[in-house]
């Protein structure tokens, strides 16, 4: 039943514009789904210290997975007993994925010896110049850097380059994954993983067959349109819908961002009578 949906969400050019990060367009559908108490569940590139100031303004209140997967977050008390594995951390249930930044950090250090010049990760740029990158806000860029996972990389070279780059890492450990402006690098996560997860959790505490409903824009939301029961590719206006294996219950959006969004949800879970169609 798609009542018992969960909806886990990209952020960046999915619910929010690539360019202006509004939501706007979808506010009368975020409104429909609390009504119908169906669970949207932010699934992002974004902190912990990002979504605390984005959930606010959207008027989310229940679980959220951070850094593509690295960690999610369950508010306490949100499940009648703790999951097992995770750990209560700034009033929330955490279960973690992978190694902190720090690790990820001193990597990257190693390979600026061999790629001299060719990057810039948050860590040696100033609150300025991401700000300048992103587009944020010297307070929004502020929150962006306060990563504990995983390390953001500006690829300042070529291509041809980058690909060398990224098999040097995934040589040192690392996972590399790209997404809509840098390639992250952290441990071996990823969203589809995290969604599986919190998914089971519903599942077990809440005795629910839950439908999961996954929108996304960019190649770093791959393992979570794929592991969703439903995929929905939000049409970018920088870069191509992520390609996907799967074949089945797969929808592109005809509309950018937050628009798009809304009008795919819409289509899903209150036009059931199209919501199995498939669009390539």
């Amino acid at each position: 039943m798609l009542n018992q949906a969960l909806i886990f969400t990209d952020l960046d050019g999915t619910l929010l514009d690539h360019h202006s990060y509004s939501f706007a367009p979808s506010i009368p559908t975020l409104d429909k789904l609390r009504n119908s108490q169906i669970p949207i569940i932010p699934n992002t590139s974004k902190t912990f210290a990002e979504l605390e100031q984005i959930r606010q303004e959207i008027g989310l209140n229940g679980p959220f997975i951070v850094e593509n997967g690295a960690a999610v977050y369950i508010p306490i008390e949100y499940f009648a007993t703790q999951p097992q594995g995770t750990i209560e951390h700034n009033g929330y249930w955490v279960k973690e994925f992978t190694q902190p930044r720090s690790e990820w950090v001193a990597l990257l250090d190693k390979a600026k010896k061999t790629f001299i010049g060719e990057f810039e990760h948050f860590t040696s740029m100033t609150v300025n110049q991401i700000s300048a990158v992103t587009g944020l806000s010297v307070h929004q860029a502020n929150l962006a850097n306060t990563r504990e996972y995983g390390e953001p990389v500006l690829w300042l070279s070529s291509q041809a380059s980058k690909a060398l780059f990224i098999d040097a890492l995934k040589e040192l450990g690392a996972h590399p994954l790209q997404g809509g402006r840098f390639l992250h690098v952290s441990g071996d996560c990823n969203k589809g993983q995290a969604l599986l997860w919190l998914k089971e959790q519903y599942v077990q505490q809440r005795e629910l067959p839950a439908i999961s409903i996954a929108l996304g824009d960019g190649q770093n939301d791959i393992a979570m349109l794929e592991a969703a029961n439903i995929a929905v590719r939000i049409l970018s206006p920088v870069n191509p819908p992520p390609i996907l294996n799967k074949q089945k219950y797969v929808y592109t959006s005809k509309e950018y961002g937050p628009k798009g969004w809304a009008t795919c949800l819409q289509d899903i879970i209150y036009n059931q009578e199209n919501s199995l169609k498939v669009q390539r």
